[in-house]
């Protein structure tokens, strides 16, 4: 655990061997969040599109979720019509 100071601008510098492991390079983009009393910072990919690609492979397809909710809202109407 690496402690840092802020400066008088609220600013911190990452020490080198946490910026050398996460890749965090000079106009690199981070993501800061406050999660309670904590404060989360994670580096974000360069290419967001490439980074993402095939993360929803994974698990049930979306599209026949939603067509085998529709069936059974389908047959929900019908019940009630009848």
């Amino acid at each position: 655990m690496t402690v840092v100071k802020t400066s008088a601008r609220g600013q911190i510098v990452i020490p080198r061997d946490i910026r050398r492991r996460l890749n965090i390079i000079p106009g690199k983009k981070l993501l800061i969040k406050v999660e309670g009393e904590q404060v989360i910072i994670h580096p974000l990919p360069d290419d967001p599109i490439e980074a993402f690609r095939g993360i929803f492979t994974k698990g049930e397809s979306l599209t026949k979720a939603l067509i085998k909710d529709r069936k059974e809202e389908r047959v929900r109407e019908d019940k009630k019509t009848s």
